[in-house]
């Protein structure tokens, strides 16, 4: 009798959160769904444990990895600058899963997809720093989301990234030259990790997407949110195919 065909399972690290009294390991929905939706795959919540996750034993069964983005921002002193502003959330265990999680998946040319604040801790994880407070950056806009609007609002289109002629993220996108994009991150790149190649960047300068050339799987990065309504927005819809059949060709070199 054949086997049936089984789903690639993409690990997805989780944030610490209070929930009531209680400390959880979380993963919101639409990560969830985009997930499942988009790259037609199995997600796998991988809880933040920091130096005890066996990484080992994750990714001995993952054929992709997705980073999520959060409310949290990545820990400064792990680009080497103090906290300007110690009162915004911080998860150090999440950091201290995703960063050797990161380095890891990229040995092994596991596919790679980060979003917003994975976005920010892959380019740390690589040796890149960011801007703490994009507002206060001569020149850069506020890309921050507006607390007072609702969520389809502050999840709407907020600005124009030009993608790199020729790039990974254009030809994914059959050409395209531009993009309208979500923006709700008061950080961001600030000196880009060597050997990562810019896919996107706002009408600031800002980078908005990268990937990592001399990886030998698929490794893309974004600063806006893909997830969010992802079977309206055609585009996003393409990123995540794109990733799941990387995830799909990891599955079966594993299995062959």
């Amino acid at each position: 009798m054949p086997h049936a065909i089984r789903h690639p399972v993409v690990i997805m690290p989780a944030c610490i959160n209070q929930v009531g009294p209680h400390l959880c390991h979380t993963v919101q929905a639409k990560y969830l769904d985009a997930v499942v939706a988009g790259a037609q795959c199995m997600p796998l919540v991988l809880p933040a444990l920091g130096a005890g996750a066996d990484l080992d034993a994750v990714l001995a069964i993952a054929d992709g990895i997705m980073l999520t983005g959060s409310p949290s921002n990545v820990a400064s002193l792990l680009y080497g600058q103090p906290a300007r502003d110690p009162a915004l959330a911080q998860d150090a265990a999440r950091d201290a899963t995703t960063i050797p999680l990161i380095l890891a998946a990229l040995r092994r040319g596991i596919p790679l997809l980060a979003v917003c604040r994975g976005f920010q801790e892959m380019n740390v994880a690589l040796g890149g720093t960011l801007h703490q407070a994009l507002h206060e950056v001569d020149g850069m806009l506020d890309h921050r989301e507006k607390k007072t609007r609702t969520l389809e609002q502050q999840y709407g289109p907020a600005h124009r990234v030009a993608l790199t002629p020729g790039g990974c993220m254009a030809r994914l996108l059959d050409g395209k030259q531009e993009l309208m994009v979500n923006s709700l991150h008061g950080q961001g790149v600030d000196r880009l990790a060597p050997g990562l190649s810019v896919e996107a960047r706002a009408d600031d300068g800002l980078v908005e997407a990268y990937t990592v050339p001399d990886a030998p799987g698929f490794a893309l990065a974004v600063q806006w949110h893909p997830e969010w309504r992802i079977v309206e927005n055609l585009d996003s819809m393409k990123l995540l195919r794109a990733f799941g059949a990387a995830c799909r060709a990891h599955q079966a070199s594993r299995e062959a």
